[in-house]
């Protein structure tokens, strides 16, 4: 019997359904000792809230690439690859940290010498692809990720690891020239085609020879704090007592492969992902894995959302969540049966569920549970669909072919208003006969309750 408890922290929609918070909340009861990220990268927004206690305000921090359990003493992040790194976005994230009172972010961090690292030719890259896509966008957070993984997998003598931010000056600076000559070949045809003032902008920042120096200057200073860390000494981290929690990125329903295409992430979000990780580093141990899901549904930017409802925008306003910059609107949908089968198919064996926003009823506002989609309606003939069909791995062109059932699915409601917690808790159990581990009645982890 391992004497380290290890759980994963899972998404089930697509994304913001408060995964940060219950992070948060699971290091403090279970007294973890570190919170492992292993998928997406600096585009991830996990918000966690404080309770004032013993003379310190309450703080409140959106965690990008730090773990949601930073706030809590002592609690450390491993950052492990396939995770992708945003190295001067990480200095900017401990400098954010530090004004709320966390000044030993970096000494409680470990980053995975083999992480591949974002770039500000990635990132300028990733925005101009999507500016040159006009009218088919597929939504970007702006950060790089995305395109990071992809000049990856298509150049792979191209791929900056952090490792050779810490041991190898000539060799990075060699790799951010090859990184900025690519993307410039790839990219400047369209991109000298329009005017745009954003395209042009964004193109000059692949044009700019002196920006791999200052940005490599700049993230080295991140390594002299963080230098690259072994498999060895992660592995070593990740084997002490006390419980080790794997933070999920995004949401199931924005997965790469299982997410509605191609309006998802570069990223793999299930219990075999985090389970293929922790294999590499040499922990066989079972791990716990917790599926979050928020009582109503959420989505930033463009992309399927077959209950979104305009009198939710305007009732569920979130003092964290807002439809500015890149990632777009912040649209609310009422709870989907038919999306949450396919979320708990698609993520694979769950422990338990943890659920957010169930205070949601206390502010009087009553939301409607979708049993099933109406596709077609003829004289002849009515099509109802209860449950997505699961295609096979990697299949995108099935992927496409479901995110074009979800634009035409007409939400079918039961008669009943949910108006209550429990009524929502009978809802889900009506889906699932997974145990619902914990629930959340506000923003902080005192909100936190056992079920």
């Amino acid at each position: 019997m391992s004497a380290t408890r290890y759980a994963s922290v899972l998404g089930l929609g697509f994304g913001d359904c408060g995964k940060g918070h219950f992070v948060d909340a699971l290091a403090r009861r279970w007294g973890a000792h570190t919170v492992v990220r292993c998928n997406g990268g600096a585009q991830a927004g996990h918000n966690v809230v404080t309770v004032a206690d013993a003379g310190v305000p309450a703080r409140h921090h959106t965690f990008s690439q730090f773990g949601a359990g930073t706030l809590a003493h002592g609690v450390g992040t491993i950052l492990l690859d396939p995770m992708v790194v945003h190295p001067t976005a990480l200095l900017v994230e401990a400098n954010v940290l530090g004004g709320i009172g966390i000044h030993d972010a970096l000494s409680r961090l470990k980053i995975d010498a083999r992480c591949r690292v974002t770039t500000p030719y990635h990132q300028a890259a990733g925005r101009l692809r999507e500016r040159l896509r006009g009218a088919g966008a597929h939504g970007t957070c702006g950060v790089g990720v995305g395109e990071t993984v992809r000049h990856a997998l298509q150049h792979p003598d191209e791929v900056l690891c952090y490792a050779d931010l810490g041991f190898s000056e000539a060799t990075a600076m060699d790799k951010l020239q090859a990184i900025r000559e690519t993307l410039l070949t790839e990219l400047s045809p369209p991109a000298s085609a329009s005017a745009e003032e954003a395209v042009v902008e964004e193109l000059q920042a692949l044009h700019d020879e002196t920006l791999a120096a200052r940005w490599l200057n700049q993230s080295r200073a991140l390594v002299r704090q963080s230098p690259p860390a072994s498999a060895e000494a992660i592995r070593a981290q990740m084997e002490r007592p006390g419980c080790v929690l794997f933070e999920g990125a995004q949401g199931v329903l924005l997965d790469e492969w299982r997410g509605f295409h191609p309006h998802t992430t570069w990223s793999s979000i299930s219990t075999e992902a985090v389970e293929d990780t922790a294999r590499r580093m040499g922990i066989e141990a079972p791990i716990e894995h917790c599926g979050v899901l928020r009582s109503y549904l959420t989505r930033h930017g463009i992309g399927p959302l077959p209950t979104h409802d305009e009198s939710l925008d305007a009732l569920l306003v979130e003092p964290h969540n807002s439809g500015e910059g890149w990632q777009g609107s912040f649209r609310r949908g009422h709870p989907d049966a038919v999306l949450l089968r396919y979320a708990l198919e698609a993520v694979g064996h769950l422990s338990g569920l943890l659920i957010s926003h169930l205070d949601v009823f206390d502010r009087g506002v009553g939301l409607k549970w979708c049993e099933r989609y109406l596709r077609d309606s003829l004289p002849e003939a009515v099509c109802y669909v209860e449950r997505l069909p699961l295609g096979n791995h990697e299949d995108l062109a099935h992927q496409a072919m479901l995110t074009d059932w979800l634009r035409d699915a007409q939400p079918e409601y039961a008669e009943e208003t949910i108006d209550s917690a429990a009524a929502f808790l009978e809802r889900v159990a009506s889906v699932t006969d997974l145990p619902v581990t914990f629930g959340s009645y506000g923003p902080t982890f005192a909100d936190v309750r056992d079920h």
